[in-house]
């Protein structure tokens, strides 16, 4: 096995199964009473791992059905039982059931899919001596109400079964019981399906094998299936935005976008600040009120938010029209500013923010009041000054999405800017930050996170990361919501920091800010 972990992924070469090849393996049969039905084998490929990693590989299949269809959101799992198996689940004949869990597919556009509860089963030969059940098949089994059909997203199936074939070599088999009338020939639907099920367990057991680890983390500080529930129900508040966009950039792209961002602020948020924080000073519109969404009573930011380089305002927009007290900030009003209610057009300012003033008199800007949560997404040349004005300020926390690499006065090169001294080893510290996994901290985009995650915690915070869930390659957030600072001593140490990186800024005289000039970027 560690042989194997060092040699290349092996190349995925599906085969259509055919009865007529004397290599073929006899198919699934179901025993029902005293009749045998055959299944109907589809596909196969070699399987490049060991029997004994199949059922990590079947697992991560169960529970993550997202990861092969873009119109399920997730599965939640309703129980798991190795006693009480289902009668609807199948009896196939020289195999015994060894758990079933019973789940529900959650579709990512409930509008238009229905959800859908499964039984997944997995079984072992019964043949096998000494008690060592080892699984080799798993069915999957839609549960149908009398008169109900399936959704879209699911294969047009009765029962869909996966099995490890022993052999030499061992082989993996997708097979199935179509409904009536259902074509299963290389260019239908079912078998395409197969095709890309079949590609996925290949993956998941070579995962299994290198012990695979995942080179993006989600959900490390807000939980998916919170964060998906409010998505979808943002998503429908502030979708019309798409056919109402007055920038030349992609609506798809920056709305959805947006609207995750929004989503996750609002939930951090809610676990960051007691309730006894801020409430709400603006009022929802009254189409949206009427909705009571729950939010409206959710902890907020005490001193409200502020976006740095807010760009087209788009996520001011949105979290103002959801009762969040903040401020957008830009050097240039975008055209979408005039086409925002007045609510958000009162809360949008074209500003010049010069961090270097603000040292001994940060009261000096109206916008960074004490207790205020900075926000820097895709701030371009402020980005570095984010954590910087977060100490400055006495800010209650920021988020960062950094976009180009910048540093305080100049674009960062790896091969100039070293990192901010850290307490640990720095592949320990980029270790527990989940920058990755092995060999992906060399691009230039990687060490630009680490220099900022280490500058982060120079400037006295303690620092995060999460990789949010939305479309963008630039996904990467560093967080700050807790001072590292444990005394009087540290505290003092992390300002003067601050006021060094400040000075040196200013002895080297090349930050400039900007002037409110060209096209309005994409933040």
């Amino acid at each position: 096995m560690a042989q194997l972990a060092q040699h290349q992924k092996p190349r995925y070469d599906p085969v259509t199964w055919d009865a007529a090849n004397p290599d073929a393996t006899v198919s699934l049969q179901t025993q029902e009473k005293n009749e045998v039905h055959a299944w109907c084998p589809l596909i196969h490929c070699r399987a490049n791992f060991p029997i004994e990693l199949f059922e990590l590989a079947i697992r991560e299949l169960v529970h993550h059905p997202e990861y092969n269809s873009t119109l399920i959101l997730r599965s939640e799992t309703i129980s798991e039982s190795g006693e009480d198996i289902p009668l609807a689940v199948p009896r196939l004949k020289g195999y015994k059931p060894l758990w079933t869990v019973h789940r529900k597919l959650l579709p990512r556009r409930p509008g238009r899919d229905a959800g859908l509860e499964q039984y997944c089963t997995m079984y072992a030969s019964d043949s096998e001596e000494g008690g060592q059940d080892m699984p080799t098949v798993l069915v999957l089994t839609p549960i149908l109400e009398p008169g109900s059909s399936l959704p879209y997203y699911h294969p047009a199936v009765s029962h869909l079964a996966f099995r490890y074939i022993q052999g030499d070599p061992p082989h993996l088999q997708i097979e199935a019981i179509p409904l009536p009338d259902i074509p299963t020939d290389v260019s239908s639907r079912l078998y395409r399906t197969s095709l890309a099920l079949l590609e996925t367990l290949h993956r998941y057991g070579y995962g299994a094998v290198i012990n695979y680890k995942k080179r993006v983390i989600h959900d490390r500080l807000v939980p998916r299936e919170i964060y998906q529930d409010v998505y979808l129900m943002m998503r429908e508040r502030h979708g019309h935005l798409v056919n109402d966009w007055h920038e030349s950039t992609d609506p798809l792209k920056h709305v959805f976008e947006d609207v995750g961002i929004a989503t996750y602020l609002m939930l951090l948020w809610k676990e960051m600040y007691t309730s006894t924080s801020q409430t709400s000073k603006n009022r929802v519109p009254s189409s949206q009120s009427e909705t009571n969404p729950p939010w409206q009573s959710w902890p907020r930011p005490p001193g409200g938010f502020v976006d740095l380089g807010c760009g087209n305002g788009l996520l001011t927009h949105i979290l103002i029209a959801e009762g969040y007290e903040g401020q957008g900030i830009d050097v240039r009003a975008r055209t979408s500013w005039a086409h925002y209610p007045e609510i958000t057009q009162a809360h949008l300012t074209v500003e010049a923010l010069n961090p270097t003033t603000l040292l001994h008199s940060p009261t000096r800007h109206r916008s960074l009041k004490p207790g205020a949560f900075l926000i820097g997404n895709h701030a371009d040349e402020l980005t570095p000054w984010v954590p910087v004005l977060s100490t400055i300020c006495d800010s209650s926390g920021y988020l960062s999405i950094p976009c180009c690499a910048w540093t305080f006065d100049s674009r960062f090169e790896r091969s100039k800017n070293s990192t901010f001294p850290v307490p640990i080893p720095l592949d320990e510290f980029t270790e527990s930050l989940y920058l990755g996994g092995d060999g992906c901290n060399t691009s230039a985009y990687s060490q630009y996170r680490i220099w900022l995650a280490s500058l982060s915690l120079h400037c006295g915070w303690k620092v995060e990361s999460e990789t949010l869930r939305i479309p963008s390659t630039r996904n990467w957030a560093l967080i700050g919501r807790v001072h590292a600072w444990g005394s009087p001593e540290e505290e003092q140490n992390a300002r003067d920091n601050v006021a060094e990186i400040i000075r040196n800024v200013q002895d080297r005289g090349i930050f400039k800010t900007r002037r409110p000039e060209g096209k309005a970027g994409d933040h």
